[in-house]
Parts: C-alpha cells; structure tokens; sequence
C-alpha cells in the first residue's frame, strides 16, 4: 500500500514539477490542523531550516502555498496551502480516494475498527524506532 501511495505521490510531483520533499511538505501543510510555521515544518520534515526555506520558495513560485505575517509578532510566519492548488492536487489524487472507498466497502465496520487499531500501533511503534545511522 505504501508503495502503491508513493507511486502515486510521486507521479504528482513529477506532473507538478516538484521535488518529492515539495509534496511532502504539502501533506503536513494540508493535515496541519492550524497554520504551520517554518520551523514546525522543519521539525515534522527533518529538515534543516534553510532545506525548508528552498522548499517553500519552490512551493510558492509554484502556487502552491503563500506564507503570511498575521501575528503582532512579525517575525511569525504562516504557511497556507492555496486553495487553487488543493483543487489540483483533489482532482489528481480523487481515484486514490475512489480506491479507498471500494476497498472500505469491502468490510465490515468491525473489521475496519480492528484494522485502524492495527495501523495505529504500527505507528506508534515505527514512531519509537531511531533512523537508521550511516
């Protein structure tokens, strides 16, 4: 399954002529219950601060995203997936959401439950183990 979704992720950068660490970004931006932050999304990604600077600027000259000052505090930046760019990304990925809707009707809710309690664990387990070390 994962590499069924990267394949796809993949096929959206390349169609929109992003890096694969450009969608990533836009995943957290898109999941991010509140306005991300630089520095947010530099924790989530991994990244160093000025990967994620060159990752936003890719993402804004591309229409993706528009980082804003809104706070009292300028120096506070928001990042804000746009919604011309949501609708691009929906329509690429709506046979993916079709998918998992045939795929769901294919179970009961009981079965379901139990697989979501499986993939949670997982998870939380694959969360506690460190990165490999080169």
């Amino acid at each position: 399954m994962n590499g069924e979704i990267n394949r796809m992720t993949h096929g959206f950068a390349v169609n929109q002529q992003l890096h694969p660490t450009d969608v990533s970004a836009l995943g957290a931006i898109l999941d991010a219950t509140s306005p991300l932050t630089p520095g947010a999304l530099r924790e989530h990604l991994g990244l160093t601060s000025g990967a994620v600077t060159a990752c936003l600027d890719r993402l804004e000259r591309a229409g993706h995203i528009r980082r804003a000052r809104e706070s009292a505090d300028r120096r506070v930046v928001h990042v804000y997936y746009e919604p011309s760019a949501r609708s691009v990304a929906r329509d690429y990925f709506m046979p993916l959401a079709e998918a998992t809707a045939r795929a769901r009707a294919r179970f009961s809710e009981g079965e379901l439950t139990t697989a979501l309690r499986f993939l949670a664990a997982m998870n939380e387990e694959l969360a506690e183990v460190p990165p490999a070390r080169h």
